[in-house]
């Protein structure tokens, strides 16, 4: 595991330099490179947006958070996703490329929900302020979107799952962070136990 702080991250996110995000990117796959690693992944749903910047020169493939949970999506009959997670991601098309291409559809929420949706996880959940009126919150913004027509949302930020799952969301959760590190696990296990 390896990263650079969330601070140069966010710094290369407000100035919108994708490059600068995937050199930070770069930089972490070159020393897991060094020290052994098969592959890589980015629990980070927002950074993945600098991945074309980063495939073609990076050392190892990448599992790409998007493209597993769109395939957990289909698995389990979903159609129509709701998006959360910081502004920069649900107004990027790294769910949307995705999840068209797999047939599904997508919902983003507002303007005003998405900008309140990335205070709270940049202000409170990034800090460890977790409040019921966030909560409350989630549950407004998913609700409208259960009826906009979406039968799951995909929680699009390592934050998120603190606050809310399925025991709490109108509609059935789809855990990036979470689904991400069992498809890394499947793959670690299924590389070890290939024959050499």
């Amino acid at each position: 595991m390896h990263t650079p702080s969330l601070a140069e991250y966010v710094q290369c996110i407000n100035r919108g330099d994708w490059q600068g995000v995937s050199e930070l990117m770069l930089f972490s796959a070159d020393k897991l490179a060094k020290i052994g690693a098969d592959f890589l992944i980015c629990p980070d749903n927002t950074i993945h947006q600098a991945l074309a910047y980063v495939e073609p020169r990076s050392p190892l493939p990448w599992l790409h958070i998007a493209e597993v949970v769109t395939a957990q999506a289909v698995e389990r009959g979903f159609l129509r996703l709701g998006l959360t997670g910081t502004r920069w991601l649900v107004e990027s098309e790294v769910y949307p490329e995705k999840i068209t291409a797999r047939g599904l559809e997508y919902f983003r929420p507002n303007t005003a929900e998405r900008e309140e949706i990335n205070r709270i996880i940049m202000d409170e959940l990034v800090g460890g302020v977790f409040k019921p009126e966030a909560v409350a919150y989630f549950q407004r913004a998913i609700g409208r979107m259960k009826n906009e027509g979406c039968d799951a949302v995909v929680l699009g930020c390592t934050e998120i799952p603190l606050i809310m799952n399925d025991s709490n969301s109108p509609l059935p959760t789809l855990d990036s962070t979470r689904l991400l590190a069992r498809a890394a696990l499947r793959r670690a296990v299924q590389r070890a136990a290939a024959p050499l």
